[in-house]
């Protein structure tokens, strides 16, 4: 996991049962907005997405350090903000987003971005503190920690930590070096990349339309997540769909309020890679490189037999939790297992041996495919 205080989450949810009987709302959204921010979330990230660090790196490269140094400073503070993007005014594009940051002043722009509904209000009370008081207590660091590992289940370290709460200390000067930082970004790489993308967002949307339309909520779900399943969501009144090419193979999850949420799902087709040029399927590698580990083929064969937890998997195994927790985030980013979360958080995996049985198949096409750019003589 990365260390911020986004209200997203890309995380893979399924339960033995299936889902409730009652069904949320279902809406419809698209914008390439939603790509401006998560592309960035993928760029600081890359090996959470199965995305080559050298080319990630590549691309940060053509920023100044000073937009570099702000926009690694956001996605602490609030990684892709999904309620924010839902906001904006048609059409949902980049210059949209621009142009509502830049009608805000400049010490509005963090609390409008990083504020989400359900943040837990002691955490948000004490960032509004500090961006009053324009400096922050070590009291305010524990708070901070505090509410991480209860959201998160994890800890915050100190040089993150620290960060977050400069930033809102400063929130003015925060608020000017991340407009001019998100320009930049927009000027040197995203102009040209949300140009790529548009039709595929299109085609992706269209596409889940046409599913829903024949099978049941939790299917739907289930095809457009490659193997997510959310029972949370069928406790919720409205459920906001939207394609997303950078978000791939992952989801997002955003609170819109206690009754909505915005789930983005990946529009990029299994066969495309994220890099322009590259014509070796993603998805293809990434099974490859996950099957081709012993480790993680003794987790699925067990985890064929019957659903796991990563302690169980711990002691079968006789490795540290953390090694597990590694190989089965592998496993998940080629698409080839299942998690199931609990109400408390508690977590299982099981195989997903409908994507194992079709990798033979994947591998067999692209193979055969003649129209692929390749080496000939």
């Amino acid at each position: 996991m990365t260390d911020s205080l986004s209200s997203e989450k890309t995380v893979s949810l399924e339960t033995p049962g299936g889902a409730a009987a009652r069904s949320p709302r279902l809406h419809w959204e698209a914008g390439s907005a939603y790509d401006l921010f998560i592309s960035q979330v993928v760029l600081h990230a890359p090996e959470r997405f199965g995305l080559r660090a050298s080319w990630a790196a590549g691309v940060r490269s053509r920023l100044p350090a000073e937009a570099r140094q702000a926009l690694e400073t956001a996605r602490l503070l609030f990684g892709a903000p999904l309620h924010w993007i839902h906001a904006l005014p048609q059409p949902r594009d980049a210059a949209s987003a621009l142009w509502v940051l830049h009608q805000m002043l400049p010490e509005e722009r963090l609390p409008r971005l990083a504020l989400y509904p359900e943040m837990n209000p002691e955490l948000q009370e004490m960032l509004q503190n500090v961006a009053a008081r324009r400096s922050w207590m070590e009291r305010d660091l524990e708070v901070l920690h505090e509410a991480r590992c209860q959201e998160r289940r994890e800890a915050l370290r100190p040089k993150p930590a620290a960060s977050i709460l400069d930033a809102w200390a400063q929130a003015g000067a925060f608020g000017e070096a991340y407009l001019a930082a998100l320009r930049t970004y927009q000027q040197v790489f995203f102009a040209e990349e949300e140009q790529r993308i548009r039709l595929a967002l299109q085609a992706a949307l269209e596409q889940a339309q046409l599913l829903a339309q024949e099978l049941e909520l939790p299917e739907v779900l289930e095809r457009l997540s490659r193997g997510v399943q959310i029972p949370d969501l069928f406790e919720k009144e409205d459920l906001t769909l939207v394609p997303s090419y950078w978000g791939a193979p992952l989801i997002f999850l955003g609170r819109l309020s206690a009754s909505h949420t915005l789930l983005a799902f990946g529009a990029r087709p299994a066969n495309v890679s994220l890099v322009p040029g590259e014509w070796v399927p993603e998805a293809l590698v990434q099974a490859l490189k996950a099957l081709a580990d012993p480790t993680r083929l003794r987790i699925l064969r067990y985890l064929a037999g019957e659903p796991l937890s990563p302690t169980e998997l711990s002691r079968r195994l006789r490795l540290r939790a953390p090694t597990v927790t590694h190989h089965l985030s592998a496993l998940r980013l080629a698409g080839l297992v299942h998690l199931t979360l609990g109400p408390r958080g508690e977590r299982d995996y099981s195989a997903r041996l409908e994507a194992v049985y079709a990798l033979r198949q994947q591998l067999q096409e692209f193979l055969e495919d003649e129209g692929q750019e390749g080496d000939k003589l």
